[in-house]
């Protein structure tokens, strides 16, 4: 007898770690089905209705939409009789958890993607942090950042906590579609500048922009044909960064909103770089999971799981936090000394293979819901 297990998930457009899950999980001991909170049609969406995966959106476009949201979820539920609800995602857990409470589901797990985001920036939301801990059986944590976070700053019981670190299928970033990468360097490079700087991560605070464009800003003086790629520029802090922005010659940089070929996007990178500002702020990190097997110099702070896998000039060029001038010199290393930049490379791979195997994360996440 199978377990049905339904996933609820809140404002996503494109996540290949979906896909990925829906593709592999044992079809044999779980069916899978989706609830998606969003206010229109997804990649994510289409891709499930494609594979022929029970799936349905709930509308929620403010805390009027909270009481209709739970009861259509509950509604589902119910009809499907979901043994297993996996929420993922701010919205998702306070309607998935919700919804899972009230229907009498046992088991109820949510997926804690942040780490001391709210405790450093949304103070009034640890209420409802707190509230999910309370309502959920169990937590997966993604790293052990958010696990010691959970545990030392929430209260919350060791024992409702699962370490699950997110799992890749890692040779898509190692070996990437050739044409695809050649149609990216035509999107975005065309005029093969070189070197190219690339960074993905959303314009707020906490990702540490506002210290890698002064450190670009140096880097262009010594190469004036450098390009710096900045990808996934939604976010509260894009003022401050656009004013940084403005200091570089135009030509010399480039924002893109979305790109969903991720798995090739790396290899139009000479260098990578991503330096969250702080050690706890991070919960995972994928970017740097990503940038280490696609082979790509990095250039990183260590924040998240970054706490766990990087080791400076091994596998990247660790920088201190909030550090515009170490920024600069590790790019300066990565381009003009040879032996480091290699061994780097050598590196990365090996590194990411050990921990975040898919098949690894996805029997983790089979045991709980199998329980």
């Amino acid at each position: 007898m199978t377990k049905k297990v339904t996933y609820i998930i809140s404002d996503i457009q494109k996540a290949i770690a979906f896909e990925w899950i829906a593709q592999e999980i044992n079809k044999n001991k779980i069916e899978l089905s989706f609830i998606l909170i969003n206010n229109s049609n997804s990649p994510l969406e289409e891709f499930l209705q494609h594979h022929n995966i029970k799936t349905i959106r709930v509308a929620y476009r403010s805390k009027f939409d909270l009481l209709t949201a739970i009861f259509k979820c509950r509604r589902f539920l119910k009809k499907n009789k979901t043994d297993v609800v996996h929420a993922h995602l701010f919205d998702a857990t306070f309607i998935g958890l919700m919804a899972a409470y009230i229907s009498g589901i046992k088991t109820r797990i949510y997926t804690r993607h942040y780490a001391t985001l709210n405790l450093e920036y949304f103070p009034h939301a640890v209420k409802w942090d707190k509230l999910y801990n309370k309502l959920a059986t169990h937590i997966v944590a993604i790293s052990e950042n958010v696990k010691n976070v959970l545990i030392q700053k929430e209260g919350v019981p060791e024992n409702k906590i699962y370490l699950i670190y997110h799992g890749f299928k890692l040779e898509h970033f190692l070996k990437t579609d050739k044409k695809k990468v050649a149609s990216l360097q035509e999107k975005y490079n065309p005029g093969y500048k070189k070197p190219v700087i690339g960074v993905i991560a959303r314009f707020i605070e906490l990702k540490g922009i506002q210290f890698i464009i002064p450190a670009f800003k140096e880097v262009l003086i010594k190469y004036p044909n450098a390009l710096l790629l900045l990808f996934g520029t939604e976010g509260d802090y894009e003022l401050q960064v656009n004013r940084l922005l403005q200091e570089i010659p135009e030509t010399s940089y480039k924002k893109v909103e979305f790109e969903s070929e991720i798995t090739s996007l790396y290899k139009i990178f000479d260098i990578y770089i991503h330096v969250p500002i702080n050690e706890n702020i991070e919960a995972f990190g994928q970017t740097y999971v990503e940038c280490l097997a696609s082979g790509i110099p990095l250039i990183a702070t260590k924040s998240g799981i970054g706490k766990e896998i990087l080791v400076d000039k091994h596998n990247s060029m660790v920088v201190p936090f909030q550090n515009t001038k170490s920024i600069t010199e590790a790019i300066f290393t990565l381009l003009e000394q040879k032996e480091i930049r290699d061994k780097i490379i050598s590196n990365s791979y090996a590194t990411v293979t050990e921990n975040f195997d898919l098949n690894a994360m996805i029997q983790k996440l089979e045991t709980i819901y199998l329980f």
